[in-house]
């Protein structure tokens, strides 16, 4: 969720920001802004090229060629001449600029002499400069160069409504600008002055410089928007404290990470503040509750999704995109919760007197991905806390790993004892005490039995009050706030995805194809192997969860020189709701300084391992400049759950919940059967109850029967049988995501399963920022046959979670969607097609509505969307007829896009979604908005209504980059911001 105004003043910095662009219109941005200006109905904001730039100093009068700039800043005169009077700003402003052959100018007095090194169209060149004036708002400074050339600039600054206007004249003479180049010369300087007004610009309104930063230690030179971690506070609060909110306790952890990067002052100047929700206490907006109460006003404040231990890390990366793209150069990332006293004073029947926000209040922008964490089958048996899922998790990932349950119970609390050891010297641990694995493993008085395998020090541990606070900073941010560069981390890449979202429907409960995506994501643009990553921290709510992203990325869990966290892990490093990884993360931080060599990895996951964020860290500069990457995840068939069945089948997993009152409750058992579908069954009968606690079936046959009893049938340990053919496919080609109906013994009819498959391919299409359009096909040369009626016949119904029928047709995508379509589209397959916005149809095909014939009506959409497409009595004839038309008929008519030979619909309808995929993702995204919702507007509002809606666009930064890449002829690259 994202909220936009139009902010005109980042509207003309993002758009000023297209640079050696040649001829006007590179140089010149106001077009674009009067365009923006025209659409919103006000009169054209003055850009650089429109301000009339004055008469020509009549010292320069004498000069073979002259060029002149001018441009408004919100700065008043006096400021503006203050920083000109001092000669060592020329270096951020003037782009010319490449260094000083002596020593750095000082105050600007007539008569003082200065060299510059400078590059004129990239050929270097020293530049003895003299000033001949500095007063009454004016700075004239006189060169020489090589080969007789002879260089004067002028500065004039003048009094503009609040601000000021800044005027710069060039002259330019000698030989090398009487020669065949002297035009070239004189067109590339006409450009520098305008550049060199908006770096001045900059410069005078406080924002950091955006010359490249040295970092000392490499001798590298690094891009000025290089994202840095400069501060980390944590703060614990041992005791419950009815006074110290969640904000509080964040503000706390802020200012220590204040003071640890050394400059005060830095919170108050952040322009983006990123809050991961607490679970102890909802607030609104926490990022702007804490950016009041550390004096920021930040531009932009943003909340994770509201649920999701992904939460933290996921704001990092977030943090550090802001920064990379320049759209922020402090930003802060927070998070706390206040269990323990909430759950104190819970004990107590008091309530807590915590803020609560005004209605209406809410962040800027919400981030992550968030829904229902469980399907009814779950639900069904127990499986709505974590506890008793990840319970499962681990004795399916004991069956992997091929250990009994004594074996395994003694691993992973040998697993959790060592990262014990890392909290008793962590000295912001909530339970910092080395604890044996014997300690661990065995069942006490105060260390019951939670859910088999799991007793009580195994489980995270979410009744704590702990705060985190990170200052991520630019480069160059950093450099000019005089943060000490020993104190810098480099934040070097970040990713973000998730797994199959429901663990009864993953085709293997042991993996997480979503964290190795991510890792080899992440890891591939910092350029680094896992073998060269020293300090690592996997998000440790429950040895499971562990243990599998172990696996995932590499790493074996019992490395002593690579213990697995930094931290302590959920349990003795405490679990503070959504927030642990950003703990984690300020516990790299130290680690890396320390150790400037090193790379530092660290991963949060939400719900049950479900959806997962990673970072790369370290105090070395990366190669590249940060990404967060969404990577493409390539999911295995998803698994039919079942609540209910009958036969034969294997027992993959269990688990056995127990009371408080040390009492096993119930028997929550995982069976795969012949066709690989899974059955959740939960049985508190003695029998069973007993079979589970004396044995460990996993592996065995069994049968059940009618009324739900478990029979064995046999105790061999058996294969698990492979998961079905997914009758949804999905495929990711570039920029195309390739959606693929795969049910073609039913000629690809939709049934329930299958329209909750859709929904989920296109809701992660959606999600996906590196997937720009979407195919829709079928398998088997049909498109789709439309709702499975012999499915709907047993109380089947195709309906999605939140898109509605066929899991589409009520709520297509905002992305363009094609529908590729061979052989025929009928019923509910029509209308798949006709949710789509272009369509691709074989010559051969045909399309229809046979719903009359069956006593129906073509209640998803396809009715009222024949009648916007066709004409009138076309669609009647379709809607009252039952009978299907040709595609060939239907092109002519303009609901076919375009005609292909059978057999090749997907290679052109690919084709044709590259071809849209080449535009800019807001453009498109606006244009489609456009052309779905002119039709309701009433004429008097329909160009307002547009205009809001085009507005953004033309103020992105990729409105610039288009306007560039034409200039420069080349193509574009698109950011879609």
């Amino acid at each position: 969720m994202t909220r936009r105004t139009i902010d005109t003043t980042r509207l003309r910095a993002q758009l000023s920001g297209a640079r050696q662009v040649a001829g006007t219109v590179a140089r010149n941005p106001a077009m674009l802004r009067d365009v923006v200006a025209g659409l919103l109905g006000r009169e054209p904001a003055a850009g650089p090229a429109a301000l009339d730039v004055g008469e020509t100093p009549e010292w320069l009068t004498g000069f073979t060629h002259r060029v002149a700039a001018a441009r408004t800043v919100a700065a008043p005169p006096e400021h503006v001449v203050d920083v000109l009077g001092d000669l060592s700003t020329v270096a951020d402003w003037l782009t010319l600029h490449t260094g000083w052959r002596d020593e750095t100018p000082g105050a600007a007095e007539v008569g003082a002499s200065f060299v510059q090194h400078a590059a004129i169209m990239a050929i270097p060149a020293d530049i003895r400069w003299t000033v001949e004036r500095f007063d009454d708002g004016a700075l004239d400074l006189r060169g020489k160069g090589p080969m007789g050339l002879v260089l004067a600039l002028a500065l004039r600054v003048t009094a503009f409504g609040v601000g000021s206007r800044v005027t710069l004249h060039a002259g330019l003479d000698g030989q090398p600008v009487k020669g065949p180049l002297g035009s070239s010369i004189v067109r590339s300087l006409g450009g520098e002055l305008d550049d060199s007004l908006g770096r001045l610009e900059q410069l005078v309104s406080g924002a950091p410089s955006s010359r490249p930063v040295l970092h000392r230690a490499t001798g590298r030179t690094i891009p000025a928007s290089t994202p840095v971690l400069v501060g980390a506070g944590q703060h614990v609060n041992s005791r419950p404290d009815p006074t110290a909110d969640p904000a509080a306790l964040a503000v706390t952890a802020l200012r220590r990470a204040e003071a640890d990067a050394g400059v005060p002052g830095l919170l108050a100047s952040a322009d983006a503040i990123l809050a991961v929700p607490s679970a102890s206490w909802t607030y609104a907006d926490a990022a702007a509750l804490v950016g009041e109460r550390v004096g920021a006003t930040p531009a932009r404040t943003v909340a994770s999704s509201p649920y999701g231990g992904d939460g933290a890390q996921l704001l990092v990366n977030e943090a550090a995109r802001y920064i990379a793209e320049g759209e922020a150069h402090v930003a802060l990332v927070v998070g706390a919760e206040a269990g323990a006293t909430q759950s104190s004073l819970q004990r107590s029947g008091a309530t807590p007197d915590w803020p609560v926000q005004a209605p209406g209040v809410a962040p800027t922008d919400v981030v992550g991905v968030d829904a229902s964490p469980n399907n009814e089958v779950e639900a069904s048996v127990g499986l709505s806390a974590p506890i008793y899922v990840y319970a499962l998790i681990e004795n399916a990932v004991r069956r992997k790993r091929g250990r009994g349950v004594e074996e395994h119970r003694a691993a992973i609390a040998g697993l959790w004892s060592r990262f014990s050891s890392v909290a008793a010297r962590n000295p912001y641990a909530w339970q910092p005490e080395e604890t044996s694995a014997e300690r661990i493993a065995e069942p006490s008085a105060d260390n019951r039995m939670v859910s088999e395998p799991y007793t009580k020090l195994m489980c995270a541990n979410l009744t704590v009050d702990m705060g985190t606070g990170l200052v991520l900073m630019s480069a160059a941010a950093a450099e000019a706030a005089g943060v000490p560069q020993e104190k810098w981390v480099f934040v070097h890449a970040g990713a973000w995805a998730s797994d199959e979202w429901f663990v009864s429907e993953r085709a293997d409960l042991a993996t997480s194809p979503a964290i190795t995506a991510v890792g080899d994501a992440a890891l591939g643009h910092a350029g680094v192997t896992i073998d060269d990553v020293r300090h690592v921290d996997l998000y440790a709510c429950f040895p499971s969860a562990v243990q599998i992203g172990a696996d995932a990325l590499g790493l074996p869990d019992d490395d002593p020189e690579r213990p697995l966290t930094v931290t302590g892990g959920l349990t003795f490093g405490g679990g503070p709701g959504n927030n642990y990884g950003s703990h984690a993360v300020a516990n790299l931080v130290p680690l890396l300084r320390a150790d400037p060599d090193a790379f530092g990895l660290s991963t949060s996951l939400g719900w049950y391992a479900t959806k997962h964020a990673l970072g790369v860290y370290s105090a070395t500069p990366p190669r590249r400049l940060f990404e967060h990457l969404h990577p493409h995840v390539e999911l295995p068939p998803a698994r039919r759950a079942l609540g209910s069945y009958a036969g034969p089948a294997v027992v993959e997993t269990w688990t056995i919940p127990w009371s408080r009152e040390g009492v096993p409750e119930a028997v929550v058992v995982s069976l795969l059967t012949p066709e690989g579908d899974r059955v959740l069954l939960r049985r508190d009968d003695q029998r069973t109850l007993g079979l589970f606690m004396a044995d460990d079936p996993i592996g065995w046959q069994v049968e059940v029967t009618v009324d739900g009893r478990l029979e064995v049938v046999d105790q061999d340990v058996h294969e698990m049988p492979a998961a079905p053919p997914s009758p949804v496919l999905v495929e990711q080609r570039g920029e195309v995501t390739v959606i693929t109906l795969n049910r073609p013994e039913a000629r690809n009819a939709i049934d329930g399963r299958t329209a909750r498959l859709l929904e989920r391919a296109i809701d992660r299409f959606e999600s996906d920022p590196a997937a720009r359009v979407a195919v829709l096909t079928g398998t088997g040369g049909t498109f789709s046959a439309g709702m499975d009626l012999k499915a709907a016949n047993r109380g089947e119904l195709p309906y999605g979670d939140h898109r509605g029928p066929l899991g589409l047709t009520e709520r297509p995508p905002a992305k363009p969607l094609v529908a590729a379509v061979e052989g025929s589209a009928l019923a509910g397959g029509c209308e798949l097609a006709l949710a789509a916005d272009l369509v691709v149809a074989a010559e051969d095909s045909e399309l229809g509505l046979p719903e009359p014939k069956r006593g129906l009506v073509a209640a998803a959409g396809g009715v009222m969307r024949l009648g916007e497409r066709l004409p009138r009595n076309v669609a009647m004839e379709m809607v009252l007829t039952g009978d299907p038309l040709p595609a060939r008929r239907l092109h002519e008519l303009g609901l076919v896009n375009v005609l292909a030979p059978a057999g090749s619909v997907l290679d052109v309808a690919i084709e044709l979604a590259e071809r849209v995929a080449a535009n800019a993702p807001m453009s498109v995204a606006v244009g489609k908005r456009i052309v779905q919702e002119a039709p309701r507007w009433d004429v008097e509002h329909a160009f307002v209504r547009q205009s809001e809606l085009a507005a953004p666009v033309i103020s992105s930064q990729d409105a610039a980059e288009g306007v560039a890449a034409f200039a420069e002829k080349r193509a574009p690259r698109w950011t879609g911001r």
